[in-house]
C-alpha cells in the first residue's frame, strides 16, 4: 500500500503545472486537463495563449515570476461555453415585510490545456516594440509642454 502512495507522489512531482492569472483570478493549470474559466470571447475549437504566468513547475524545477515569467506561455483550446450552477440570493429585512429573491448563473468557458511551455518566444522583440511605441509619445508630450511654457514666458516678458 505504501508503494502506491509513493508512486502517486512521484507522479505528482513529475507532472508539469503552472499558476496562471486570467479573468482577475489565479488558476493552477496542468497539461491535458480541462478547466472552467470565466467567459472568454472566443469561438469553440479556437486556440488561445496565456502569457500571465506567475509560477511554472516542470522537470527542470520551479520558476517563479516577478510578477510574471518572461518567455512562458500556456496554450488553451476552447471546448465549450457553459453556465455555472444557479445561486440563489435571498435578501430580507426583519419586521418590514421586505423580501427579495434573485438567482444568478455565471457564464463560463470550458478550456483544455494543450501545452505549458517556457522559452519558446523571444521577449526582446516584444519589449523593443513596446519601448518604441512608448518613447515617441513621451517625447511628444515633453515637446508640447516645452513649446507651451516658452510662449507663456515670452508673453509675460513683453
Amino acid at each position: 500500500m505504501s508503494s502506491k502512495s509513493s508512486a502517486s507522489k512521484e507522479q505528482q512531482k513529475s507532472s508539469e503545472y503552472a499558476i496562471v492569472e486570467t479573468s482577475g483570478t489565479q488558476f493552477w493549470l496542468e497539461a491535458n486537463r480541462y478547466y472552467d474559466l470565466d467567459r472568454i470571447n472566443a469561438d469553440v475549437d479556437q486556440t488561445l495563449t496565456l502569457d500571465k504566468i506567475l509560477l511554472l513547475s516542470n522537470s527542470k524545477g520551479v520558476t517563479i515570476g516577478q510578477p510574471y515569467i518572461k518567455n512562458a506561455s500556456v496554450t488553451l483550446k476552447v471546448m465549450a461555453h457553459r453556465r455555472g450552477p444557479k445561486i440563489l440570493v435571498y435578501k430580507m429585512r426583519p419586521k418590514k415585510k421586505t423580501r427579495r429573491k434573485n438567482g444568478h448563473r455565471q457564464e463560463l468557458t470550458r478550456v483544455m490545456v494543450e501545452s505549458i511551455s517556457i522559452g519558446s518566444k523571444t521577449a526582446e522583440t516584444k519589449e523593443k516594440s513596446v519601448k518604441t511605441t512608448k518613447t515617441p509619445s513621451k517625447l511628444k508630450k515633453k515637446d508640447e509642454v516645452q513649446a507651451s511654457t516658452p510662449s507663456k514666458v515670452n508673453k509675460e516678458v513683453k
